[in-house]
């Protein structure tokens, strides 16, 4: 049973796409702090004069306050401007269409939360390249399950059944391998192969929101979303 656990993000890029399409179960983990920088309320895209942030403004955000927490500006403005952006950014794509009708499904939709939205924005991401048929989702509250760090984790691999947790580079840097492996669950990197696809305005990216694959490639996309993973011990020590 492979696991992901992972903030909600805003129309995330490619990568987070992977992950989703290799897990058993995709917990989202939304009731931890909301630091500004991250990626629920902002992902980059690509326009005809270069890379730029879309970002959702937050509502009298207050340090210490979860993502399930933090509330989104409500007036229309933001949202306005962001199908435009997009509008600008994919233009002359194959599939704009289709690219812009679900941003506008999400973005249209009577989101409170940061977490309501991202989680709205990767669900639909999913159930576009179909991705959501062999993936269970579930939110990290729902389990009761207390603590931080790798314990806390770790107790939410176990509660769902887990054997293997699957995660981000970022991880490399905090998480506790050994404490994994005494408890029988495999730690498994993502092996990003950021593949190439056709996309315009100059040099390729892959760090840019999935919408962008929608837009360029439609639903034949979904082989582009084809990493698989590599063991701890493999990604730490780098070996190949």
């Amino acid at each position: 049973m492979r696991v992901v656990i992972s903030q909600s993000m805003y129309f995330p890029w490619v990568g987070m796409l992977e992950q989703i399409r290799l897990a058993d179960v995709f917990i989202h983990y939304d009731d931890v702090q909301f630091s500004k920088g991250s990626f629920s309320n902002r992902v980059q895209v690509k326009t005809p004069s270069g890379m730029t942030w879309m970002t959702v403004p937050l509502s009298d955000h207050r340090l210490g306050q979860t993502i399930e927490e933090v509330q989104l500006q409500p007036l229309p403005r933001w949202r306005d401007r962001h199908l435009d952006m997009l509008s600008s950014s994919l233009d002359g794509t194959a599939f704009a269409g289709e690219a812009l009708d679900l941003a506008r499904g999400v973005i249209d939709g009577n989101h409170e939360t940061v977490a309501a939205l991202s989680r709205t924005s990767m669900l639909a991401l999913s159930r576009y390249f179909g991705l959501d048929a062999d993936t269970r989702f579930a939110s990290a509250s729902d389990f009761g399950i207390a603590g931080a760090g790798s314990e806390r984790v770790l107790a939410l691999v176990k509660a769902v059944g887990g054997t293997d947790y699957i995660t981000g580079h970022g991880a490399r840097n905090y998480l506790d391998h050994e404490l994994f492996e005494a408890a029988g669950v495999s730690v498994s990197y993502m092996d990003y192969k950021c593949a190439h696809y056709r996309q315009l305005h100059g040099t390729f990216t892959p760090f840019v929101t999935a919408l962008d694959l929608v837009a360029n490639c439609g639903q034949d996309g979904l082989g582009v979303i084809g990493s698989q993973t590599r063991d701890w011990k493999d990604f730490i020590h780098g070996s190949s």
